[in-house]
């Protein structure tokens, strides 16, 4: 019998375990998608306890609790503290097959050097020797980062957004010396969803406002509108951003003339309800901009499909968004999709896009899609995104790497990433290399690779962080 998370977790064979030690174990991070607190990177915020830190904002922690019968009152009735953490250790053995089980035992190891299983039992003495690792020296957020060897971290960030963290902390790290070179780099992400979300008119005018402050104009027209997204597209760049993030049902492919686009605009301004063609063109046109605009600084454009959110419309009202009420959609339109690509294509203005999908069974249709817009010149310019959200456990990884195999080109993979709001969720990217090493292993003792290590795990390597290196072009990666 295998040690529980022993050094071979997830690693079937010989070849596994060589592929993982020599190759990925030591390979840095590059997070390129996250949901971190800038403040608290900029801060090397500190955490009260293990409750604080642990459970205070992961909504995959909370649905889990809920499904276990804890009531809300001890899950976000109150800041995280020792009833909440208590719920979670009995939560915790239940998750059995699940990956917030080992995601709990991994982050005890690497973070806390605990590896007695959690429990009700164990509970009690996991809580003080957690929380006596916190009160030290070495435990900041920005402290968390580097132990985990994460050279880059890109959080998200609206374009209205003043990115001052990002300003004071790029500049103590610029004027901190040594020690604060070797900060982790974090560059904001430009997420303008805010700006297509046309379904509350009054809102989204409100918006409009907030956005024409931050960029010094008065958005009264959809040109002024797309004037002030790029004006904080420029000032994203000053300040190392190279991605952008758009969160979508489906993929947007009406494409009309721009008279319309500005009727639908005008439109909404006044406060009206758009009608859905007149929705889905405003919202098709804004987001061509943005990917023209990509295109033009060489940044990389995300698309996010198939997530559907805020369900639960009595917890909505109650907690918000992003409180773990939102779910995995219907597969996406391959040929709306395709139009999109095509028309940013036909003007020579298709940017380097990951197209990543809640849905699990879109993989092939994503990575058969994408093939079409492979321009030759960009290795790998068009990617599949990884195994996302509901997604990222040992199925969903392993069924995203050998869609991306089957019809694609693995080796060129930009890899994995966090899509987290915790600081303690880092060892998932341990977790991704080892299922990709136990998948390439398997491959080289079944006969079905080459048994050469060096290429085999120059590739691995490749996957685990120098592939993202080059690909986003990251200022300081």
């Amino acid at each position: 019998m295998k040690d529980f998370i022993g050094e071979d977790f997830l690693l079937p064979n010989e070849a596994a375990i060589r592929l993982f030690e020599d190759y990925a174990r030591a390979a840095p991070i590059i997070d390129y998608h996250c949901h971190l607190p800038p403040a608290d990177i900029a801060a090397n915020s500190r955490f009260a306890s293990i409750a604080q830190a642990w459970l205070g904002g992961d909504h995959y922690k909370w649905r889990a609790m809920r499904a276990n019968g804890v009531p809300e009152a001890d899950i976000t009735g109150h800041p995280a503290d020792r009833r909440t953490f208590d719920a979670w250790a009995r939560t915790v053995p239940l998750l059995v097959g699940n990956p917030l089980h080992h995601w709990t035992h991994l982050e005890l190891r690497r973070y806390f050097g605990i590896a007695e299983a959690l429990s009700e039992r164990t509970a009690p003495a996991i809580w003080e020797a957690c929380n006596a690792r916190i009160a030290g020296p070495d435990f900041g957020a920005r402290d968390l980062l580097a132990r985990m060897k994460v050279k880059v971290v890109c959080t998200t960030d609206d374009p209205a957004d003043s990115l001052e963290h990002h300003a004071s902390y790029a500049a103590a790290r610029l004027a901190g010396g040594e020690a604060a070179a070797a900060w982790p780099v974090m560059a904001p992400t430009y997420r303008p969803d805010k700006a297509l979300a046309v379904e509350d008119p009054l809102a989204w005018k409100a918006y409009l406002g907030k956005l024409g402050q931050a960029a010094g104009l008065e958005i009264r027209t959809y040109a002024g509108l797309v004037a002030a997204l790029e004006k904080r597209h420029a000032f994203f760049h000053t300040l190392g951003a190279r991605l952008s993030d758009h969160a979508l049902v489906q993929p947007l492919a009406s494409l009309v003339p721009e008279a319309q686009v500005q009727a639908a605009f005008d439109k909404a301004f006044r406060g009206e309800a758009l009608a859905a063609d007149e929705a889905a063109a405003l919202k098709t046109g804004l987001l061509l901009e943005v990917g023209r605009m990509d295109a033009r600084r060489g940044w990389t454009m995300q698309l996010h499909f198939a997530a559907i959110r805020n369900l639960n419309s009595r917890m909505f009202a109650k907690l918000g968004p992003d409180t773990g009420y939102d779910a995995v959609g219907d597969s996406i339109s391959a040929r709306g999709l395709a139009v999109f690509l095509d028309a940013l294509e036909a003007e020579s203005l298709l940017p380097k896009t990951v197209l990543y999908s809640l849905n699990a069974h879109d993989y092939e249709v994503l990575a058969s899609v994408m093939g079409c817009f492979q321009d030759g010149q960009v290795a790998g310019k068009l990617q599949l995104g990884s195994a996302w959200w509901f997604n990222d456990h040992i199925d969903g990884m392993e069924l995203q790497l050998k869609a991306l195999a089957n019809l694609g080109l693995l080796g060129r993979f930009v890899g994995m990433l966090t899509d987290s709001r915790s600081f303690l969720s880092f060892p998932r990217h341990e977790y991704f290399r080892r299922i990709l090493c136990g998948l390439l292993g398997t491959w080289m003792e079944e006969g079905r690779v080459p048994p050469d290590f060096e290429e085999l795990g120059t590739l691995v390597r490749a996957i685990s962080y120098d592939n993202a290196k080059g690909y986003f072009g990251l200022p300081g990666a």
